[in-house]
């Protein structure tokens, strides 16, 4: 699906006012309100928005502990394992990866004995070979999409 300049415009305002009405967002872009949702439902439908909750901070939930687990897993078993993750509440997001390890995953918990305490858990599941943890200090770039937004609109203008 290619992305214009209007639908990067659209974009643009999701991400930076993402609680400002259609008809706000009709309004400030200068398009009919049946136009913007048009063009909305067209890009959740393809599957460029995939959401629109709110984004929520696992620190301010009392886990300032963030951690990227690498996970080996027995040959066969990949499936079983991720279904697996996907019951621990501390794994926020898990991966299928090449390279070191089959799966990686997004681990946070209340303090270091609380993450020591998950990965212990990991490691006990059935097809979990070995695990690899790395701790991070500090965020330096947030999770943001507005410059590949931006990136996109471009190139479709060139």
């Amino acid at each position: 699906m290619s992305v214009d300049a209007l639908d990067t415009r659209i974009l643009r305002l999701l991400l930076e006012q993402p609680r400002t009405s259609v008809r706000e967002y009709a309004r400030i872009l200068g398009v009919a309100r049946g136009t913007l949702q048009a063009r909305l439902d067209r890009m959740e439908r393809d599957g460029v928005i995939t959401g629109t909750g709110p984004s929520l901070s696992p620190a301010a939930l009392g886990h300032p502990v963030l951690a990227f687990v690498h996970i080996e897993v027995t040959q066969g078993h990949l499936d079983d394992v991720g279904d697996a993750l996907a019951v621990v509440p501390e794994i926020v997001e898990a991966f299928s990866i090449t390279g070191g390890g089959d799966l990686l995953a997004r681990v946070v918990g209340r303090d270091n004995a609380h993450l020591e305490d998950v990965i212990q858990k990991l490691i006990s599941l059935p097809g979990v070979v070995r695990t690899r943890t790395e701790v991070a200090l500090r965020e330096r770039v947030p999770y943001r999409l507005l410059p590949l937004v931006e990136s996109v609109g471009r190139a479709d203008r060139a």
